[in-house]
């Protein structure tokens, strides 16, 4: 075996190898980056209903005050 084919063998399996390291930090970087953002989805949920509690609160704490003034003044 001439050396220049040895050292085309050893480009080629180089050149392989790298390209499928590559590959899978590529793949690794798109699924935390996916996981980032469906965790930030799911933070912005829990804000909406958090808000939407504090309404709710709000609301029924209300309506209790204004029914007892409102029996009350019966």
């Amino acid at each position: 075996m001439s050396t220049s084919l040895a050292i085309f063998i050893i480009a080629v399996v180089t050149i392989g190898c790298a390209t499928g390291l590559i590959s899978d930090w590529i793949k690794m970087r798109r699924k935390e980056m996916e996981h980032n953002q469906s965790a930030g989805d799911y933070e912005a949920q829990i804000e909406a209903l958090e808000e939407r509690i504090r309404v709710l609160e709000r609301i029924v704490t209300e309506k209790k005050y204004d029914l007892k003034r409102e029996i009350s003044e019966l």
